[in-house]
């Protein structure tokens, strides 16, 4: 029997329903790995959703945390705090008018999403294709303005239609 979970994740924050296969008990609070988007982050669990409010989704609770899964997010979050500045080092650099507000690896530590201060656009899209050109791994460009993160739209260069992601 499978349930709906709204969990939140992401160094900024967002809120998601989750379909949890697994028999599991889960509580409000719980520390949970799901697959998102992006790949497999750590998450919250909020509040289990009524059937008649369950949607259909492609996220999914994987499992409970582990303590070795908390200790891996917190390595992780230590490494972004220690490149954070070579990252807004190379945004200067590269002459993109943008302002980094924040970094978050997945938990696997395969593509690092970068959070930048302002609407999508070329500059969010120069910066993903120069990361790529320097070969600095997945990169992941998310737009986020006072009204929160800024959508994904489909098709075209920055939102993984060129290869890069967005």
């Amino acid at each position: 029997m499978s349930t709906t979970w709204l969990v939140r994740y992401g160094a900024v924050p967002e809120v998601g329903r989750f379909v949890l296969r697994a028999d599991v008990p889960l509580e409000r609070g719980a520390a949970v790995v799901v697959r998102t988007h992006r790949g497999r982050q750590l998450g919250e669990a909020l509040e289990a959703v009524s059937a008649s409010k369950a949607e259909e989704t492609d996220f999914e609770i994987v499992r409970p945390a582990t303590a070795d899964d908390q200790a891996a997010e917190a390595r992780l979050k230590s490494r972004c705090e220690a490149e954070f500045y070579e990252w807004c080092r190379r945004i200067v650099l590269w002459n993109l008018s943008l302002e980094l507000i924040d970094l978050e690896r997945t938990l696997d530590d395969e593509k690092l999403i970068l959070y930048v201060l302002t609407e999508r656009g070329p500059a969010t899209t120069t910066l993903a294709l120069q990361a790529a050109a320097e070969g600095l791994g997945i990169i992941e460009v998310q737009p986020v303005t006072a009204a929160g993160l800024v959508a994904v739209s489909s098709g075209g260069c920055g939102s993984g239609g060129c290869g890069c992601s967005p």
